[in-house]
């Protein structure tokens, strides 16, 4: 069987006007990262990551035009492109999905999530920012659970989108609520029971 994947980690995004210099783009989420491991989210802007990176302040804006949205592509350099194989079944590819993103949350990179989250709660730039991303990978999510359906392990009618919002809400229930340390194989088969069809 051809294994396809779902870029659950997120597409790349477009540039934003003028065709970036990789190495100017490199240098600027290089220095965004050293400064959030310094000072935290709180710490970074745009200012400070221009100063550091010697590079224009209004380039920053015309790659990312809010703090916001450089929050998150710091936060996706750091996390890496981590394509979900389809493992042939939704159970194990998403047992596979949960325990990459516990894995990486973990980490210190992955801890920059839940400080994005959370500073979202007070400023509108870098929920707007959070929301695309979800959005973005909400719909990587939903192509992986289509290949199910295709292959009718989900019941008839259950649409694909709805059983990707449950299957992301609960990752980030545990992110959120610090339960990361929670079993895989297992959170996935509570959020999928009752929306497979059992094998005979």
């Amino acid at each position: 069987m051809t294994k396809r994947t779902g870029e659950c980690a997120g597409p790349k995004r477009q540039s934003i006007g003028a065709r970036r210099n990789p190495e100017t783009e490199a240098a600027i989420l290089t220095a965004a990262a050293d400064i959030l491991r310094e000072k935290g989210v709180r710490g970074l802007s745009m200012e400070a990551v221009a100063r550091r990176a010697r590079a224009g302040k209004a380039t920053l804006y015309k790659w990312w035009p809010t703090r916001g949205a450089l929050l998150v592509a710091v936060y996706e350099r750091l996390k890496g492109e981590h394509p979900h194989a389809d493992k042939g079944h939704l159970l194990d590819t998403i047992t596979d999905f949960y325990r990459f993103v516990f894995g990486h949350w973990q980490t210190p990179e992955g801890q920059v999530f839940a400080l994005i989250i959370a500073e979202a709660q007070s400023n509108a730039d870098v929920a707007e920012a959070l929301e695309g991303y979800r959005r973005e990978r909400l719909e990587a999510l939903t192509e992986v659970v289509s290949w199910s359906v295709e292959r009718g392990e989900i019941r008839p009618g259950t649409e694909s989108r709805a059983l990707a919002e449950t299957i992301m809400a609960a990752a980030w229930m545990r992110l959120l609520t610090g339960r990361l340390d929670t079993d895989p194989a297992a959170l996935a088969r509570d959020v999928l029971s009752g929306w497979l069809v059992e094998k005979q």
